[in-house]
């Protein structure tokens, strides 16, 4: 079943080290942190324009949260979540949001800790929809053999991001670093 914002949205533009972000957010967490090719497809996201002052709180945690990721200061985010998508998708973010930092997991890794090993295909269309890029890791995930693979930001900000954590193109698939102290 999928779950809809039952509060306004609000919207602003977030100027990032690997490109513009819109970031979405409800009255109670974070909705989305989309790329510019995602925006469009994301009618179900569309915001009211009527911030308010739980809209502001949301959007200064998240803000300084990506400003610190980005400094190499912050490894992990304390963000509160507030995603739409089916029960399925919503059980495939918890498991990405929870792969760490300097660490990637392959499709199949991510489907065998739900309990399907063989949903590999399932568990790619589910990170696909992550509507909270950058803090539900989907950057994280490689595929069977430490290739990236898609990524809504681009295969160029993917390889920025892990290489912010750490990571080169040698270690894609495997564990390069431990997290920054926070």
């Amino acid at each position: 079943m999928t779950r809809t914002h039952s509060t306004p949205l609000a919207e602003i533009n977030f100027d990032s080290p690997v490109g513009s972000l819109t970031i979405i957010v409800s009255e109670t967490g974070l909705a989305a942190v989309l790329w510019p090719t995602e925006r469009e497809g994301r009618v179900v996201l569309a915001a009211t324009g009527n911030r308010s002052s739980s809209h502001d709180r949301v959007i200064a945690v998240v803000t300084d949260q990506l400003d610190k990721y980005f400094a190499g200061t912050l490894s992990t985010f304390d963000v509160p979540l507030d995603p739409v998508g089916t029960d399925f998708q919503q059980a495939v973010w918890a498991k990405l949001y929870d792969i760490d930092f300097g660490t990637t997991k392959t499709y199949g890794e991510v489907a065998a800790s739900l309990g399907s090993p063989k949903a590999s295909r399932a568990v790619g269309a589910a990170t696909g929809k992550n509507p909270i890029s950058i803090i539900v890791p989907c950057h994280r995930v490689v595929g069977a053999s430490g290739a990236l693979t898609g990524f809504a930001g681009g295969l160029d900000a993917k390889r920025a991001l892990l290489e912010l954590e750490g990571h080169t193109a040698a270690t894609f698939g495997s564990q390069p670093r431990s997290a920054p102290a926070v």
